[in-house]
């Protein structure tokens, strides 16, 4: 059996996070990914940290399954290759801000007419039109102004960015969403495609019911913590040595979770009785279940509410995830691949699970410009001595 992909050649000009997250999920789903990079320094990231052997592990994790060709796009030879291997491409991928590729010669536009079955992504800050979209973009400014920022810390707290890049991993899911979409058009509608994503959209498209709740009711939401708004207890409690989470979703499992915890007077209770009585006692919910939990480990806590089927979980710090037995080993999001130098180190592994497809396999990130030689020679068919310009 083959990967899904297996057949679709992409050309990825991006950097950094967004386009690379996204065109890593294309590499490990079986595309061959030909990262096109600058020769003096490449991807931005291969210099961020963390290093291992004194490889970026960022630029590691992204870039598995790659290969590395080294242009410089200024030069008017590295053009013509780049434009030999869009006729030969299905995907074309760029992350510069808007009107940068346009400018070297490779707009939608130019390239549509060197292949017209070519789909062209785009990914930047605030997409192709709009007022906007010649603003910089980053992570953390699509989580400001989607309004994520607004809604995520305490009460009490200032607007607080998310522990990760989601801005930019939400770019890169959209894209790749949106490449998958056009490669699809294009097998029943016979033509290429100009996907045009943006973190702000992506980022405002994420808030879901947040943004519904000012639409429809007129009232700005507001950070509350760990709390969900509309379900409770649906929050974080502190337990005697770790803290937990605990997802009384329903009516049902309110009466389950009362049931477990030796609560029933709770279920007699009607401030009570239905989740939206509950969701309007918050505040008291959570000092009386907090009472509780505070008697007990998280382990105790776990072991009880799971053989009750009442949602719950440890809260999990980074070293928990990587040791963690369902997570790390069952669903092996945490893989041993081969290091781009000497031995192996471990990179998070695909979550889109297949089962008539082969398993994933991860091979190691290049080392800039590796793959410059074989894919001249391989896919344009160059003379060794036309290769030798490129090939220092």
């Amino acid at each position: 059996m083959a990967k899904p992909l297996e057949g679709i050649r992409v050309l990825d000009l991006t950097r950094v996070l967004s386009g690379p997250y996204c065109t890593m999920l294309l590499a490990d789903m079986g595309a061959e990914v030909i990262k096109i990079e600058t020769p003096e320094h490449g991807d931005d990231s291969r210099a961020y940290p963390p290093f291992d052997k004194n490889i970026s592990a960022y630029y590691a994790n992204l870039n598995r399954n790659k290969k590395s060709v080294a242009l410089n796009l200024r030069d008017e030879k590295a053009k013509d290759v780049l434009r030999e291997l869009i006729k030969k491409s299905d995907v074309f991928v760029e992350n510069f801000k808007p009107g940068t590729i346009a400018k070297m010669g490779f707009s939608y536009e130019e390239v549509k007419k060197m292949n017209p079955n070519i789909v062209f992504a785009s990914i930047s800050g605030f997409g192709q039109t709009g007022p906007y979209r010649l603003l910089p973009g980053y992570d953390i400014i699509a989580q400001a102004m989607s309004g994520m920022m607004s809604v995520t810390g305490w009460p009490d707290s200032p607007p607080t960015r998310t522990g990760t890049a989601i801005g930019d991993v939400l770019g890169g899911l959209n894209c790749c969403i949106g490449i998958l979409a056009a490669l699809q058009g294009r097998n029943s509608q016979g033509h290429g495609e100009y996907v045009d994503v943006g973190l702000v959209d992506c980022s405002v498209s994420a808030m879901e019911t947040i943004t519904e709740i000012y639409m429809v009711e007129g009232r700005i939401p507001q950070r509350s913590g760990n709390r969900y708004e509309f379900i409770y207890p649906y929050d974080s409690f502190e337990g005697s040595d770790k803290w937990v989470v605990i997802g009384v979703g329903n009516d049902a499992i309110w009466e389950r979770f009362c049931k477990a915890t030796g609560h029933e007077d709770w279920l007699a209770d009607p401030r009570f009785a239905l989740n939206k009585d509950r969701a309007n006692q918050k505040d008291l919910l959570h000092n009386m279940v907090t009472s509780w939990t505070k008697q007990h480990t998280a382990k105790e806590i776990i072991e009880l509410l799971r053989a009750h089927s009442i949602p719950c979980a440890p809260i999990h710090d980074v070293s928990d995830v990587v040791a963690d037995e369902h997570i790390a080993k069952a669903r092996k999001m945490i893989c041993e691949i081969e290091h781009p130098i000497e031995g192996t180190m471990k990179v998070t592994g695909n979550p889109i699970k297949m089962t008539e497809a082969d398993e994933y396999s991860y091979a190691k990130a290049p080392t800039l410009g590796r793959d410059t030689q074989s894919v001249l020679r391989d896919v344009l068919n160059m003379k060794e001595d036309d290769i030798a310009y490129f090939v220092k």
